[in-house]
């Protein structure tokens, strides 16, 4: 997606730069009137590194930072340390690169006059509209150390999925790595010795022992043209899951791949729950609420689906309706919202189910590791034996020939 810079004119007369990711110059501009800034000028930026844009993306802090900067700004708001002093620690104390040089920008133009959420809004990269949202929502009530708290708690829960996730999957690949890495290392060094000995001594080699030959003469031949086949497979791949459309087929891909289509579920549902809960228990409006949740859903196919919901939602229908109407969200959760409307406690019951579809993530993932770990050895058992097999069949032959 290209990169916009911009100058805009804010309701105060106060000159606003700063660059945002947009599809078209024109959304750019709309999406800027709609924060009611006054477009002054608009540039795409272009660099010699958009040439690989399909392997790059602007600079984004890491989650772990974000993490225990959203905590100490929460902790140090409210022993009542004034909020230029928290930003000048946190810039000291900061070391992530990219959180850092936001973070210096951000205290600049706080120090000139600017709101705390206006300065952080001109930082799409670093602070997401979630965060920079809650924070307008939180200066208006005047609430920063509470909403800071649910800040900090909405990205821990976060980080905590993630790195669940990551944790359960390292074994998997690293197994599948190995093996790749083992299984080249045969085909193109090992196997080559094998057929030199059989040819020289004229043995008669079977359909599956011809096969391997051939394809550890391909790989040694031709590994370069399958790497680039490769390289560029995934090239093209990536490029098009960046347009609205590929993104789109590529999560409803994921949303209907057997097995592993419940968890994407699921982890979507536990983070529009936590999303929408945390916004609407911070006095950020309805329908900007929806408009985030769906930004920030991670899966397009959810995102369409919310934002289909808005239209109904505006012309007075409750909440749980639309999102029935949808169906996608479990019946849980729409009896849950359909309970939290009635009750006034829409958040509380969003919350709720947050949590609880984070721990059926937590379970699926265990589940699913220990299902795959003996798939693993199996295949890669099923792939070693045809090879052995192979290379066993023309030495039978050879030891029964000598006899």
């Amino acid at each position: 997606m290209p990169v916009f810079g911009y100058e805009a004119v804010d309701n105060k007369g106060r000159v606003l730069r700063g660059a945002l990711e947009a599809e078209s110059e024109q959304l750019l501009i709309a999406k800027l009137h709609e924060q009611g800034l006054h477009v002054v000028r608009v540039e795409e930026q272009k660099s010699r590194a958009k040439l690989f844009s399909g392997f790059s993306k602007p600079k984004k802090p890491k989650l772990q930072a974000m993490v225990l900067f959203a905590r100490q700004f929460a902790t140090m708001i409210d022993a009542g340390i004034p909020i230029l002093r928290c930003l000048d620690i946190l810039y000291t104390q900061t070391k992530d690169p990219a959180l850092k040089n936001a973070l210096d920008a951000v205290r600049k133009d706080v120090k000139s006059g600017m709101a705390l959420n206006e300065a952080m809004e001109k930082h799409p990269t670093v602070f997401s509209e979630l965060f920079v949202n809650m924070i307008r929502a939180a200066e208006v009530a005047g609430i920063l150390d509470q909403i800071l708290d649910r800040l900090a708690t909405f990205l821990e829960k976060d980080l905590e999925v993630r790195q669940k996730i990551k944790s359960a999957m390292m074994y998997p690949v690293m197994v599948l790595v190995f093996s790749f890495l083992v299984l080249i290392a045969i085909f193109m060094f090992v196997l080559p010795r094998f057929k030199e000995i059989f040819a020289s001594m004229n043995v008669e080699m079977p359909a599956m022992t011809q096969f391997i030959f051939s394809a550890s003469d391909f790989l040694i031949g031709y590994w370069w043209m399958l790497a680039g086949a490769i390289a560029g497979g995934l090239f093209v791949i990536r490029r098009y899951i960046r347009t609205p459309k590929g993104r789109y087929q590529y999560d409803y891909l994921k949303l209907r791949l057997p097995i592993f289509g419940e968890l994407v579920l699921k982890l979507a549902v536990a983070r529009f729950a936590r999303t929408l809960g945390t916004l609407v228990a911070s006095g950020v409006p309805l329908m900007r609420t929806l408009e985030i949740v769906g930004q920030t859903s991670g899966n397009a196919v959810l995102a369409t689906a919310i934002e289909g919901t808005r239209a109904s939602i505006r012309e007075g229908q409750p909440l749980s309706a639309p999102f029935a109407a949808t169906n996608l969200f479990p019946q849980m959760v729409i009896h849950m919202m359909d309970i939290g409307e009635e009750s006034g406690r829409l958040s509380e019951m969003m919350v709720k189910i947050a949590d609880f579809y984070e721990q059926e993530v937590d379970a699926t993932i265990k589940g699913l590791t220990s299902m795959i770990e003996p798939l693993l050895i199996v295949f890669l058992g099923g792939i070693v034996g045809f090879i052995a097999i192979s290379i066993m069949m023309p030495m039978f032959k050879l030891i029964n020939a000598i006899q």
